[in-house]
C-alpha cells in the first residue's frame, strides 16, 4: 500500500540521504514561512487563530511565533499555521497547487522544540513532510479543487502526520497508522471564494493540528487504514473522485525531489493570478524604459490571459464589477488586483491593507480588465503570463513573462528570500540573526534559537 511505501522511506531518512540543494531549498521555505507568521503578527492579521490557540493552552511545550509563553504543540502548530497562511503570501508547489510549508513546518517546529530536536533531525522531518506534501497533491493536480476542496487542507493533515511522527522517533508501523488517521482530518471547502470569508485561513491551521494529533494517536496506539490513499473510500476517490495511479506518488522517492520545486511568492496573493501580475508589471516597466509615461487615468483597457483552470478561483463571480468585499476577497480577485498594480505600481502587504480595497478609482480600472482564457499544457500555477494594455491613444502596451517570479523556472535564491523576510519582519539585527539562525539550521544543535527570536522580533 502507498501509505507504508511513503511511510517506510520516512522511516529510513537520514539527513546525509538528501542532497544540499534540497536541504537549502526546506530551509529557505522554513525562512519564508517564519517571515510570513512574523509579518502577520506584525500587521495583526491571524488573530482569531492565535487567540484560540492561546486559549486552548496545555503543558508549556512549544512557542507560537512572536509569544513568550509556550503552549501545547498541537496548539502551537495550530497557530503557526494559520499565521504562515495569514496573509497569502506563503509558498507553493505548483504541480500540486498546494502551500507545503505552511502545513508541515508548524508541525515540525512545534514537535522540534518540544522534543528537543537537533537540526539536522528538524530538517530532515521537514523535508520528509514537505516531500509528501508535494508528492500528494501532484497524483490529482486540481483534482480536489474541482470538487470545492482547498488542496492544501486534504493533503496538509497526511504531511504533517509524518514530520511530526519522525520527530516522536515513529517507525514505520506508527508513521503508516499516522497517515491513515490524518487522512480523516483532511477538508477544507472553497466556499470562501463566493463570500469573501477568511477560512481558508483557518486551514493550514487545522492540518498542523491534525498532524501532529495523530502522530501522537498512533504512538498510543491508535490504528489507521494503510489504503487510505489508493482504497475505495479513501483519499482520492472520496475527495477527488478520481482513481490515482500509486507509482506516480512514490517514483522516484529519495532520487527525484519534488520539495525543490515549490515556488515562493512575490505577491501577497494568490498564486493564480501572479503570472498575470507579472506581465503587466513587465509591460508599464518596458513603457517606461522607452520613456513612455503611463498613468492609470490613461488606460482604456487591459486583457491578460488566464489560465482555464484559474478563472473560476480568481475571476469568479463579481470580480471586476465591484470593490473587494474583503481584504481575503482581494487576494482572490484578478481583475482588481491587476488595477491596483496599474495605480500603485507594485503589489504589497500594503494593497490588501483594510483602508485600501475600497477605493473608487481602483475598482473603475478593474471594470477595464479582460480576462481571456488560454489553454496551457503546463499546471495553472506554472502557466505563462501575457497581458495587452491599450492606452487612450490606442497604443498598446505588451507584457510576457515564461511563468510567474519564484516559480521553479524563475526562482528566488537566498538572498531574494532573506529580503523578502526582512520586509515581512521590520528588518534590524534580530531579523538577520533569525535568518542566520534558519538558514544555518542543519548545523544547529536545536531549534531553540527559532522561537526566541522570533520573540524579540514582535517585542
Amino acid at each position: 500500500m502507498t501509505a507504508r511505501r511513503l511511510a517506510r522511506w520516512a522511516a529510513g531518512l537520514d539527513i546525509e540521504d538528501i542532497p544540499e540543494v534540497t536541504r537549502q531549498a526546506a530551509v529557505r521555505h522554513l525562512l519564508d514561512g517564519i517571515g510570513n507568521a512574523i509579518g502577520a503578527r506584525r500587521l495583526d492579521q491571524g488573530g482569531p487563530g492565535l487567540s484560540v490557540a492561546r486559549g486552548l493552552g496545555g503543558p508549556a511545550q512549544a512557542h507560537p511565533l512572536g509569544d513568550p509563553e509556550a503552549i501545547s504543540a498541537p496548539a502551537a502548530a495550530f497557530a503557526n499555521g494559520v499565521l504562515m497562511h495569514a496573509l497569502d503570501f506563503d509558498d507553493t508547489h505548483a504541480g500540486a497547487l498546494v502551500h507545503p510549508t505552511t502545513v508541515v513546518a508548524p508541525a515540525v517546529l512545534a514537535v522540534a522544540e518540544k522534543v528537543g530536536a537537533t537540526g539536522a533531525r528538524t530538517v530532515t522531518a521537514l523535508v520528509a513532510g514537505l516531500e509528501i506534501a508535494c508528492r500528494l497533491g501532484v497524483a490529482a493536480p486540481h483534482g480536489f479543487h474541482a470538487r470545492g476542496l482547498h488542496a492544501t487542507a486534504v493533503v496538509g493533515p497526511l504531511a504533517g502526520a509524518v514530520a511530526a511522527g519522525l520527530l516522536y522517533g515513529a517507525d514505520a508501523d506508527r508513521l503508516t497508522d499516522a497517515i491513515g488517521i490524518a487522512a480523516s482530518s483532511s477538508g477544507g471547502l472553497l466556499e470562501f471564494l463566493d463570500t469573501g470569508a477568511n477560512t481558508k485561513v483557518l486551514h493550514p491551521g487545522n492540518a498542523g493540528f491534525s498532524g501532529v494529533l495523530a502522530a501522537r494517536l498512533a504512538l498510543a496506539g491508535a490504528t489507521g487504514p494503510e489504503s487510505v490513499l489508493e482504497g475505495r473510500r479513501g483519499l482520492y476517490r472520496a475527495l477527488a473522485d478520481r482513481d490515482v495511479d500509486p507509482d506516480v506518488i512514490v517514483a522516484d522517492l529519495g532520487t527525484r525531489w519534488e520539495s525543490a520545486g515549490i515556488g515562493i511568492k512575490p505577491y501577497p496573493s494568490c498564486q493564480l493570478m501572479h503570472a498575470s501580475l507579472d506581465a503587466v508589471a513587465q509591460a508599464l516597466a518596458d513603457a517606461a524604459q522607452a520613456g513612455a509615461q503611463v498613468t492609470a487615468s490613461r488606460v482604456a483597457a487591459i486583457s491578460v490571459d488566464v489560465h482555464p483552470d484559474s478563472v473560476d478561483i480568481v475571476c469568479g463571480p463579481g470580480t471586476g464589477t465591484r470593490s473587494p468585499r474583503s481584504v481575503y476577497d482581494a487576494k482572490f480577485d484578478l481583475p482588481w488586483s491587476v488595477a491596483a498594480l496599474v495605480h500603485d505600481g507594485a503589489v504589497t502587504v500594503d494593497t490588501y491593507a483594510e483602508e485600501s480595497i475600497v477605493r473608487p478609482d481602483v475598482a473603475a480600472t478593474a471594470g477595464r480588465v479582460e480576462v481571456v482564457p488560454v489553454p496551457d499544457g503546463r499546471p495553472a500555477a506554472d502557466a505563462a503570463g501575457r497581458a495587452v494594455i491599450t492606452l487612450d491613444d490606442s497604443t498598446r502596451l505588451v507584457g510576457e513573462v515564461p511563468c510567474s517570479r519564484g516559480t521553479s523556472g524563475r526562482p528566488m535564491d537566498d538572498a531574494a528570500v532573506a529580503e523578502k523576510f526582512r520586509g515581512n519582519s521590520g528588518g534590524g539585527a534580530d531579523a538577520d540573526a533569525l535568518i542566520e539562525a534558519v538558514l544555518g539550521l542543519c548545523d544547529a544543535p536545536s531549534v531553540e534559537q527559532i522561537p526566541v527570536l522570533a520573540t524579540a522580533l514582535i517585542g
